[in-house]
């Protein structure tokens, strides 16, 4: 069957071992100094190990795999340990897996584990920040300014599935890549970011055809002068796939280019 699952690229991997706490499942494991999926059943292709990866040696794709099986990953889990169980259950909460997350309790029930202890609510690290629910509070009101504000947007389509990569605009441009959350954090992103540049953007996380992208933006560089390439993500593990496909795209196009990275908190901060 086809479906999501993380790939590996050998050239980049330098078996530093980052990536392995951010997958509870055990897909993953460093053998003969490089990190290996070890099989597909454990891999749940959620990513989680994206933003740990410092060479952006780690992208998920979709190709023919075998299916995910949450009783095999649960009882290669139960062997770890009650935090990585705890883990495990967290991550699959919090990006939505609820049957596997059935799945998983009454496989941990039939083994005697004391589910109220497992699913009481506490801070985890699974690997996935980007999807803690999280409230923020709104922050005092500065130099109020009157009337509506000036959009800065100098273009149209924004979303990188919708862009011609031939289309003029982008002719000398200052190219301003978003990830897809940053304007609802940021609150001055068209004054701090957007003004005087074409934008793109689109979510390494979610968005299905990464690939394709990076093809998109290795034409647009390969098709046009660009001046300057800034790219502005969230502070979360899984956006760090913004700069590796950026990446890919410049080599697939044989350009170099200086990028200045803005990285932006979830409570609206440059950091």
């Amino acid at each position: 069957m086809k479906r999501q699952i993380i790939k590996i690229d050998d050239e980049k991997c330098n078996g530093c071992g980052l990536c392995i706490p951010g997958c509870p499942e055990g897909a993953l494991q460093i053998i003969d100094n490089k990190a290996r999926l070890v099989s597909d059943l454990f891999c749940d292709g959620l990513g989680a190990c994206i933003g740990n990866c410092p060479q952006g040696a780690i992208l998920v794709e979709e190709r023919e795999a075998e299916p995910y099986s949450e009783e095999i990953v649960m009882q290669n889990i139960m062997k770890a340990g009650i935090n990585t169980i705890k883990a495990h259950l967290k991550h699959l909460k919090d990006h939505g897996e609820m049957r596997y997350y059935a799945q998983a309790l009454e496989i941990l029930k039939d083994h005697g584990y004391d589910i109220d202890e497992l699913t009481r609510e506490e801070t985890m690290a699974c690997g996935c920040p980007g999807t803690n629910a999280q409230v923020i509070e709104p922050k005092a009101e500065a130099n109020v300014k009157h009337g509506p504000l000036q959009s800065e947007l100098g273009q149209w389509p924004v979303q990188l599935t919708l862009i011609n990569p031939a289309a003029q605009y982008f002719d000398n441009a200052d190219l301003l890549i978003s990830a897809d959350c940053v304007p609802y954090a940021f609150g001055d992103f068209h004054q701090r970011f957007l003004k005087g540049k074409v934008v793109i953007t689109f979510c390494p996380k979610l968005d299905q055809d990464l690939e394709r992208y990076i093809d998109k933006l290795a034409q647009i560089f390969t098709l046009h002068t660009i001046k300057s390439v800034t790219i502005v993500r969230m502070e979360v593990p899984c956006c760090g796939g913004t700069e590796v496909i950026l990446q890919k795209a410049l080599e697939r196009s044989g350009k170099m280019h200086f990028v200045k990275i803005n990285v932006i908190s979830v409570d609206g901060k440059i950091i």
